[in-house]
């Protein structure tokens, strides 16, 4: 099935300016607990990973760290998400916000393609992009957790067959850990949506995080052994 959210609201929410978003990327970020004191997670997207609509303690990147710390990991989430960005822009900001991180990231969960779609751009570029990013990412031994989007169904099926397919296409290509559909659990659920019909609101996000859970755990690398 595929998000029928219509492609012609997200020109309200790409109307905010990209550059001030972008400046604000590392200050909505949770505070950083100290290098030593677990794994590091970068949160590589959109308004998704942004938390578009929320106060920032309802967003996906402080959750996920909530529900990771729960569960016995000391994880801390830094948030790379910029609303509007299509996979080119985060393409061309990837290295800028590698150097923005205190260290390597443990693992990256790239969360980008559903401004892309929106827009209508073709599939192929948004593939290409991506192929550049996870590319990146191998160059430099960092783990990636890829996350899937599906297309609007009022794109049509053959833009729908092209752009689900890229997702586990990149993943299978480049051996990654693969979560297939970011929005899994809130699907043609408006009481878990924002007033706009596309961002989740903070009910939406917690299901969200509680679905994706288990496979960031299992994506991250194994603890090191103490030595005795």
């Amino acid at each position: 099935m595929g998000w029928r959210s219509p492609a012609w609201r997200y020109g309200r929410a790409a109307a905010l300016v990209h550059g001030a978003l972008f400046s604000a990327v590392l200050t909505a970020a949770p505070p950083a607990a100290p290098a030593a004191a677990g794994p590091l997670i970068w949160a590589f997207g959109d308004s998704l990973t942004e938390g578009y609509g929320l106060p920032p303690a309802q967003g996906f990147t402080v959750q996920l760290q909530a529900a990771l710390r729960r569960a016995g990991v000391p994880a801390t989430v830094r948030n790379g998400g910029v609303s509007g960005d299509t996979t080119r822009q985060g393409l061309a900001r990837l290295r800028w916000g590698l150097r923005g991180l205190p260290r390597a990231p443990d693992l990256v969960i790239v969360e980008l393609g559903a401004n892309d779609m929106l827009r209508g751009l073709p599939p192929e570029q948004a593939s290409h992009a991506l192929d550049a990013i996870l590319t990146e990412f191998d160059r430099r031994h960092i783990r990636v957790l890829l996350t899937g989007m599906r297309a609007s169904a009022n794109l049509g099926p053959d833009y729908r067959r092209r752009f689900d397919a890229l997702f586990p296409l990149l993943a299978r290509a480049h051996h990654l850990a693969f979560y297939p559909f970011f929005y899994d659990g809130i699907v043609a659920r408006r009481d878990l949506i924002q007033a706009d019909g596309m961002h989740p609101n903070a009910r939406g996000v917690a299901i969200i995080v509680g679905h994706m859970l288990p496979a960031v755990k299992a994506a991250l690398p194994a603890p090191a052994k103490r030595k005795p």
